[in-house]
């Protein structure tokens, strides 16, 4: 089962190894497809590197009134207090799929009732103190075994002591029937962040913002900072950045978010100290069949946009975290990076580890910077230029670890991001993104 690594930053596995949370949403997955589809779409998934599936039980697609793809409907006549067996064996099902293919479940158990003049969202308020403890204790004790991070919220925030008191209720719950303890997390509505929401609240294991999907070049990194910089501290993310194939600004536009932006919100908020991050996809997330009525300009049937490249490329971040010791890793400070961090769609961020014995700086679109190799262990370094889009990296020399140096990537301009990797030679550090350093320990 997974745990809060010991230094309150990451996620690990049971044994102490690293967790890397990277996750995809699939947010209708138990709603929309058939079993043999599911198992189609999480295969991919697994292929790609995914390790966390963010999927809601109680779909935002009408999902006390329209069955899943057999027809079955959560409740019993809309009875929060009478779960229908029939769709919570299909919950199962796909349960236990994702997790026979190495794949944890983001369990959302509904996603936000509809909240004032809201474009999305269906229904009315169904939960109140009383059904939602009630319907936490039931998920609690029905997935207690399974491989999970449940996830409250479904993109609300509570706007009153009295809905905040209905999610309290429903992590009671959950907690009660969930004798194994997994851990629990909230997903937020867009531009804002658990840790304003719930400060110090004890049922919530890490903190996640959404940086959303209104802009391009979203700063994430400053978010993530602030959750970062925190005290009691806790691991921090973006569990829902700008959509691939998502029209900027959600709606009516032909300007679209794609695989570039979505490599740089990964990174930028990875090197500013988030623990894992989540992608997503504007065909994926919905599931449409391209029959249906699609929510933002869906332009891909679900079966084409998991095939998007960004999909396939989001590995490549997490491959190269774990290359290095991972639990050690930090941002780095702004006496490393010796030039402007920039901003938009050239912004510089670096990360660091906390012995100095390596260090990685991202810049998403392939301008120079200077660093101060002075500030790293070790009398020689190891320099290696990364490539995001293809997770290939070459050697670019060995250079003494004094003085201030300057570093021009191998191509410049939009769509041009590149990692520098610079390690103590003394370490022996695999080549950067091979296969992961194997004394990682929480």
């Amino acid at each position: 089962m997974l745990k809060i690594s010991e230094n309150g930053r990451f996620i690990a596995q049971e044994d102490g190894s690293p967790f890397f949370y990277l996750g995809d949403t699939a947010w209708a997955l138990f709603q929309k497809l058939s079993r043999e589809e599911a198992e189609h779409y999480l295969t991919d998934r697994a292929k790609k590197g995914f390790s966390v599936i963010q999927a809601v039980i109680i779909s935002e697609f009408d999902g006390l009134n329209k069955g899943n793809y057999y027809g079955d409907l959560p409740f019993i006549d809309g009875d929060i207090s009478q779960p229908n067996e029939d769709y919570f064996q299909h919950v199962d099902f796909v349960v236990d799929q994702a997790n026979a293919l190495g794949l944890v479940v983001g369990l959302l158990p509904t996603w936000g009732d509809k909240v004032g003049p809201l474009l999305w969202g269906t229904g009315p308020e169904i939960f109140n103190e009383e059904n939602a403890y009630q319907y936490g204790k039931y998920l609690g004790k029905r997935y207690q075994d399974k491989n999970i991070i449940w996830i409250l919220g479904g993109d609300r925030n509570p706007d009153s002591p009295a809905r905040k008191k209905i999610w309290y209720a429903m992590a009671d719950g959950i907690k009660e029937g969930d004798l194994r303890g997994h851990l629990m997390s909230f997903h937020p509505v867009g531009v804002t962040s658990t840790s304003t929401l719930f400060p110090g609240e004890d049922w919530l294991d890490f903190n996640m913002m959404q940086s959303c999907h209104l802009v391009r070049d979203r700063d994430n990194y400053n978010f993530i900072t602030q959750d970062y910089n925190l005290n009691p501290q806790k691991p921090c993310m973006d569990a829902e950045p700008n959509y691939e194939d998502m029209p900027v600004g959600m709606l009516f536009s032909e300007n679209r978010f794609d695989d570039y932006d979505a490599r740089k919100a990964a990174y930028w908020a990875l090197f500013a100290g988030a623990h894992g991050h989540t992608y997503g996809a504007n065909g994926v997330f919905q599931f449409w069949d391209g029959k249906e009525k699609d929510r933002f300009s869906a332009s891909h049937h679900w079966k084409e946009a998991i095939q998007f490249p960004g999909a396939g490329q989001m590995q490549f971040a997490k491959n190269l975290l774990l290359s290095r010791p991972f639990f050690s890793r930090r941002p780095a400070p702004m006496f490393f990076l010796k030039s402007f961090a920039g901003l938009g769609t050239e912004h510089i961020q670096a990360t660091l580890s906390e012995d100095d014995s390596y260090a990685m700086v991202y810049s998403a679109a392939g301008k120079s910077f200077k660093v101060d190799l002075d500030k790293l262990s070790g009398e020689t370094l190891n320099a290696f230029w990364y490539d995001p889009r293809t997770g290939d990296s070459h050697a670019i020399g060995q250079f003494s670890s004094d003085g201030i140096k300057e570093f021009k990537p191998p191509t410049e301009g939009y769509g041009q991001d590149w990692v520098l990797v610079l390690d103590d030679a003394s370490k022996e550090f695999p080549q950067p993104g091979t296969h992961q350093y194997k004394k990682n320990e929480s």
